[in-house]
């Protein structure tokens, strides 16, 4: 290998080495705020476990709320970018459900790179029971809602301020995603696979629910 090529190779490794470390931290303050609550952990506890300063902490993670979503946001990146990718033609529930499916088909490997899928619901179930993090989940929601309503409105050629439909569309979907991650994050089985089923199941029954005759068909 040339001097040239040695050179070549270093930035690939140093982004490694910086993802190892991310991710060590990542797991670290996840299993301390899961095994002894998020608010009784300090960031000095969370470097202590890693061995690594408090200025490499906060290289990477901007205070403990942004690691605490750090996978949640991994996965909501992944929805985006699969719903900018669905096809122009298909109508925009369709293309949120199925971007939203096939975000689930390919996140659980990634997730698992970095930590466990029991680590990510019990991640889930300590978010849903603490007050500020709950508060900051349900604030992380309404922005993430405002950018799908966004995108929906530009693949359809409206004005997202004027036409209330991509809103009720993303209000209606989102409020399925909140029910069927509450239900896995009470649910025995932790898995991707588990989630998402959940999820398909309950996007089917979204436009049944919503235009059925409840009363004839109960």
């Amino acid at each position: 290998m040339t001097h040239g090529q040695r050179a070549a190779t270093r930035p690939g490794l140093r982004e490694r080495k910086k993802q190892r470390t991310r991710d060590a931290l990542l797991r670290a303050a996840l299993e301390l705020f899961t095994t002894q609550g998020y608010e009784r952990t300090t960031v000095d506890e969370i470097v202590e476990a890693v061995d690594v300063s408090q200025r490499t902490f906060f290289r990477y993670f901007a205070s403990k709320e942004d690691i605490t979503f750090a996978v949640q946001e991994m996965v909501e990146s992944r929805f985006i970018a699969e719903l900018r990718d669905r096809p122009a033609g298909e109508a925009p529930f369709e293309a949120m459900r199925r971007a939203v499916l096939c975000a689930w088909n390919s996140i659980g490997e990634a997730i698992e790179e970095v930590i466990t899928v029991d680590l990510h619901m019990r991640t889930y179930q300590m978010i849903e029971s603490t007050p500020s993090l709950l508060a900051a989940h349900m604030r992380r929601g309404i922005a993430l809602e405002n950018q799908i309503a966004q995108l929906i409105a530009e693949r359809e050629g409206l004005d997202v301020t004027r036409d209330p439909r991509p809103r009720v569309a993303v209000a209606a979907f989102s409020g399925v995603m909140r029910v069927t991650g509450q239900l896995w994050g009470q649910g025995h089985d932790s898995s991707v696979e588990a989630l998402r089923d959940l999820t398909e199941e309950y996007l089917d029954q979204l436009v049944p629910a919503l235009a059925g005759d409840w009363r004839r068909a109960g």
